[in-house]
């Protein structure tokens, strides 16, 4: 009984404690990101780490770029990780070694040469180096309403959120099949299409 009352007395006696210091009114404003592209129902602005608190607007876009960027390399990831499920490139990647022996997914990573990764490493680095995927005005038609482009802008972006998503969940799904094979008791990577295997 002492300790509960105790325990009001003091959750009352905060409730009259001085509030913390603002800053002054000469403090630099931080710019409001809550009305740029990107934020979409239901979520609104989303940012629980609060990585925008206290960015000005060049830090802002260059997270906007990175997003972007992010999302265009899931979309195509997403689109290779499935598209090996149906078809395959004929010929050989490598001396002796032809595409269609080439496992699916994470399997693939020890079957693919060495050669093969230096390939994979200088073509993912020269795609950075060059900013291609980092950039609005790639693909952009000539003529466009603003309203159109800005529409088209938040697909994409909205697009990358979700591929970023779906890889990750793909690569967990691959792996954990690889430790514990048929864990869900599926036999292919895409289920509801079964005339694909066919």
């Amino acid at each position: 009984m002492k300790l509960a009352i105790a325990t009001l007395l003091a959750g009352s006696a905060a409730a009259f404690a001085p509030s913390a210091s603002k800053a002054g009114s000469n403090a630099l404003r931080m710019a409001d990101f809550s009305n740029e592209l990107g934020v979409i129902a239901p979520t609104g602005f989303f940012d629980p780490c609060r990585l925008s608190a206290e960015i000005d607007e060049a830090t802002f876009d260059a997270y906007r770029a990175s997003e972007l960027k992010h999302g265009r390399v899931c979309m195509l990831a997403v689109l290779g990780y499935v598209a090996p499920e149906i078809w395959r490139w004929p010929g050989e990647i490598a001396p002796g070694l032809k595409f269609a022996d080439v496992p699916n997914g994470v399997a693939a990573l020890q079957a693919i040469p060495s050669l093969g990764w230096a390939q994979i490493f200088f073509l993912i680095g020269a795609v950075d180096y060059w900013g291609a995927f980092g950039n609005f005005e790639i693909g952009k038609v000539p003529g466009l309403q603003p309203e159109y482009l800005e529409r088209r802008q938040l697909s994409e972006l909205t697009h990358g959120r979700l591929a970023m998503l779906a890889v990750l969940e793909l690569l967990r799904h691959d792996s954990q099949n690889l430790v514990s094979p048929g864990f869900d008791g599926l036999d292919n990577l895409i289920t509801g299409l079964p005339f694909l295997y066919e």
